[in-house]
C-alpha cells in the first residue's frame, strides 16, 4: 500500500504570509508554470506560481512526501513505530542510515501531532477522564522523563499528553547519587515545579479551563495543585491508590491499558532498552505517531476487533488506515496548534546533555 498522489490542482497558497494561505480560496487564482522532472514517481510534477503573492510552488507540496529523498518510506516506517522497533532496525531492513529513518520519524510525529489536532473534539469530554504519567527517561537513566496523558476512562481515547522533565530518584548506590551531583552541577536541575505545570496545561487544552469533569488519578501530591492552577474548571477529583489492583474495575484501567501498549508498541520504552530515546523530543514524535495510530486506526480490542477509541468517544465513524492518516499534507498556518503541541512541534524541548538540539527550522517542508 502506498500514500494517495497529491491533489491534481492546489487547493490553496502554501506560503504562510499569503492572505490565501489560511483565508477563502474562492477568488484565489494561480498559473501554471511549467515541469520539473525527478527519478521517483510521479517523474513529471506540474509546477505553478500563486498570482496573489508570486510564490512558486508545485502538485507536489501538498503532498506529505514533500522533500524525502526516500518517500516511499514513510508508511512502512510509521507502521514499524507503532511495531517496537528501534531506528536502527528499522533503518537495516531498509538499507538505509538510521539518520534516515530519524528524519522520517520526525517528518510522521509532526503530520499526527497536526492530524490529532484536527480530528480531536472540541467540546467537554462527555465522559470521566483518568490522568496518569507515563515514565521514561533520555539520554541515559539519569534523566527520567514523564509523560502525562489525558485519556477517556470508558472509551479509553488519548485526548493528548505533555510532558516533563525528572530528577532521578528511588534507590541508588552512593557512586550514582555522586554522578547525579555531579550532572546537576554541569547541566542544572529540573524545574520541581514541571509535573504541576505541565498537567495543568493538559487539562486546560483539553477543557478550556472551564466547565465541568469528572477526573480520576492516583495520588500524585502535584496534581490537585495543577487543578489549582484553573479556578474556572470545576473537577470532581477521585483519587485511586497506586497499589490497587489493575483490573478492568480499576478507574484509572484505560491509562494502565495504554501504558502496557505503549511499551509493547514503541522499542524506545522498554524496560533496559538500548533502543531508548536519545532526545526527549524523538520521544514525543513516536508518541504523537502512537497516539494517532491508537486512536484512529486500531481496533479497542485485538481479539474482539470491533470499533476504535476514536468510535466508541464519538469522535469519527470508522476506523482510518495508516494510508488514509498519510494522506495528505497538513499546513501548521491551516491547524494551529496549542502553545505546548506547537513547542513539540517545532522540536523545541531540548535535551540538557546534548549541545547543538536541532529545531524544526520549517522553510518549504513540513
Amino acid at each position: 500500500m502506498t500514500l494517495a498522489p497529491p491533489p491534481p490542482a492546489p487547493p490553496f497558497c502554501p506560503n504562510p504570509g499569503c492572505s490565501f494561505h489560511n483565508g477563502p480560496t474562492t477568488s484565489w487564482r494561480y498559473v501554471r508554470d511549467g515541469f520539473f522532472s525527478r527519478d521517483q514517481p510521479p517523474h513529471r510534477v506540474q509546477r505553478y506560481r500563486c498570482r496573489h503573492c508570486g510564490r512558486h510552488f508545485s502538485q507536489q507540496t501538498f503532498a506529505l512526501d514533500y522533500w524525502l529523498k526516500r518517500a516511499t518510506l514513510l508508511l512502512p516506517v510509521f507502521h514499524r513505530l507503532v511495531g517496537c522497533s528501534g531506528f536502527r532496525q528499522i533503518a537495516r531492513e531498509f538499507a538505509c542510515s538510521p539518520s534516515t529513518i530519524a528524519t522520517h520519524s520526525a517528518r510522521l510525529g509532526r503530520h499526527c501531532l497536526l492530524r490529532h489536532e484536527q480530528m480531536r473534539p472540541r467540546r467537554l469530554p462527555n465522559e470521566p477522564l483518568a490522568l496518569d504519567s507515563f515514565q521514561g527517561f533520555e539520554f541515559s537513566q539519569y534523566h527520567p522523563t514523564l509523560f502525562h496523558l489525558l485519556a477517556g476512562k470508558d472509551s479509553h481515547f488519548l485526548h493528548g499528553f505533555t510532558e516533563s522533565e525528572m530528577r532521578r530518584s528511588g534507590r541508588m548506590r552512593p557512586q550514582q547519587k555522586q554522578r547525579r551531583r555531579e550532572l546537576e552541577q554541569r547541566y542544572g536541575r529540573p524545574d520541581p515545579r514541571s509535573v504541576e505545570r505541565e498537567v495543568a496545561t493538559l487539562l486546560h487544552v483539553i477543557t478550556r479551563g472551564t466547565g465541568t469533569i469528572t477526573l480520576h488519578s492516583d495520588r500524585h501530591e502535584d496534581y490537585p495543585r495543577a487543578l489549582a492552577r484553573l479556578p474556572h474548571l470545576q473537577a470532581d477529583h477521585r483519587t485511586v491508590s497506586s497499589r490497587a489492583a489493575r483490573t478492568p474495575q480499576n478507574p484509572l484501567f484505560a491509562l494502565n491499558a495504554l501504558d502496557h501498549l505503549i511499551r509493547h508498541s514503541g522499542a524506545n520504552h522498554k524496560r533496559e532498552t538500548i533502543a531508548f530515546s536519545k532526545r526527549r523530543q524523538s520521544a514525543l514524535y513516536r508518541l504523537a505517531v502512537f497516539m494517532v495510530w491508537r486512536n484512529y486506526g486500531k481496533h479497542f480490542s485485538e481479539r474482539r476487533k470491533g470499533p476504535s477509541v476514536a468510535m466508541k468517544a464519538g469522535v469519527c465513524e470508522r476506523i482510518f488506515s495508516a494510508a488514509e492518516l498519510l494522506q495528505e499534507r497538513l499546513f501548521p498556518g491551516r491547524i494551529r496548534l496549542p502553545e505546548c503541541w506547537a513547542r513539540y512541534y517545532f522540536g523545541q524541548v531540548h535535551t540538557r546533555q546534548i549541545e547543538h538540539n536541532t529545531e524544526h527550522r520549517r522553510v518549504y517542508a513540513t
